[in-house]
C-alpha cells in the first residue's frame, strides 16, 4: 500500500496533505486527504474519519468545512476519503449525479457490473484506516467517524456495524433511513439488487433496532433543507433509537438548509462531541 503524496500544506501548526494510492479494494488509484495536528510531533492521536455527500471528493470537506482549526486545538486526526471509485468505466456510472461516480454510498456492491469495483464500506472501514495507520501518526485504538447527507448515513452505518473500531459518531443531516426514500431505492437497488435484507445491513435506522452504539450519537439537521421531507427521514432514526434505548442528540435548526454553510456552522460541536469519547 505505497503511499503517493500529492501535496501538503502548514495548516494551524499541523499539516493538510492530499494522497493517492493503489486500492487493493477498489481495485483502481483512490485519493484521500489528511489532517494531521500539531500534537502529533510528540505521538500518535486519535483520528476521525469524514464521510462526505452527493457529488463531493475527498477535497470538499477539507476546503469548506473551516474543520483544521478545531481540530489542530483538540489533537484531533481528519481522515477524508473520496466517494466513489473513480476510472471504472462501468456503463451509466456518469449518467446521473445520485448514482455511480461521486455517490458509492459506502456500500459493497453485490450486483454486477458494480461489484467489481464499488467496495466502499471495505474501503473505508478496513483498507484506508489501515494505510492511514501503517503512514501517520494515527492511534488506531482511538477512531471515530462522521458525515453528511450521504456520507452521514455512511458514517451511521459503519459506526453501527463496527462499534468496537468506531467509539464516536457524528451526522449532519444523514439520509437515516436509504431503504424509504428515492436516493436509497436507486443506490440499493443499482449497487445491492432487489433483496431488502442486504439492504437493511446498510440502513442506519433498520440497523439502530437490534444494534445501538455504546456511544451518543450526535445528529444535526436543518430544517430549511430541501431534502428533508423527501430523502432524510429524521424521524425514523429518532424513533428507532428511542426504541432500543440508543443515546442520541437530534438537534433542528431553523433556517439552516443542506449545504457547507450549516456544516461549518456546527462542525465544531461535532469535532468536541469526538474528542470528549476520544481523548
Amino acid at each position: 500500500m505505497a503511499l503517493e503524496v500529492l501535496s501538503e500544506h502548514r495548516c494551524f501548526g499541523g499539516v493538510q496533505g492530499y494522497y493517492a494510492h493503489a486500492s487493493a479494494e477498489i481495485g483502481l488509484r483512490m485519493r484521500f486527504a489528511v489532517f494531521v495536528p500539531p500534537q502529533a510531533q510528540t505521538g500518535p492521536v486519535p483520528v476521525v474519519t469524514y464521510l462526505a455527500g452527493l457529488t463531493c471528493t475527498e477535497e470538499t470537506f477539507v476546503i469548506k468545512a473551516g474543520a483544521q482549526r478545531v481540530a489542530a486545538e483538540l489533537g484531533l486526526m481528519l481522515v477524508a476519503p473520496d466517494t466513489s471509485p473513480r476510472g471504472a468505466n462501468v456503463p451509466g456510472e456518469t449518467d446521473s449525479w445520485d448514482f455511480g461516480v461521486g455517490a458509492g454510498f459506502y456500500v459493497d456492491a453485490t450486483a454486477a457490473p458494480w461489484s467489481a469495483h464499488y467496495r466502499m464500506y471495505s474501503y473505508v472501514t478496513r483498507e484506508l484506516p489501515a494505510l492511514v495507520a501503517a503512514s501517520f501518526p494515527a492511534d488506531p485504538a482511538r477512531q471515530g467517524i462522521f458525515g453528511h447527507s450521504m456520507g452521514g448515513h455512511g458514517a451511521l452505518v459503519c459506526a453501527l456495524r463496527n462499534p468496537e473500531q468506531y467509539r464516536s459518531v457524528s451526522a449532519f443531516a444523514p439520509i437515516c433511513a436509504p431503504s424509504q426514500c428515492p436516493w436509497g431505492h436507486k443506490a440499493f437497488g443499482g449497487y445491492l439488487g432487489d433483496d431488502r435484507a442486504a439492504w437493511a445491513q446498510y440502513d442506519a435506522t433498520a440497523l439502530v433496532r437490534t444494534k445501538p452504539h455504546p456511544g451518543r450519537i450526535l445528529v444535526d439537521q436543518g430544517l430549511a433543507d430541501k431534502f428533508l421531507a423527501d430523502q432524510l427521514h429524521p424521524e425514523a432514526f429518532e424513533a428507532a433509537c428511542a426504541a432500543s434505548g440508543q443515546s442520541l442528540t437530534m438537534r433542528r435548526h431553523a433556517g439552516y438548509d443542506h449545504g457547507y454553510f450549516f456544516i461549518a456552522s456546527f462542525v465544531e460541536d461535532h469535532l468536541r462531541h469526538h474528542a470528549a469519547l476520544l481523548t
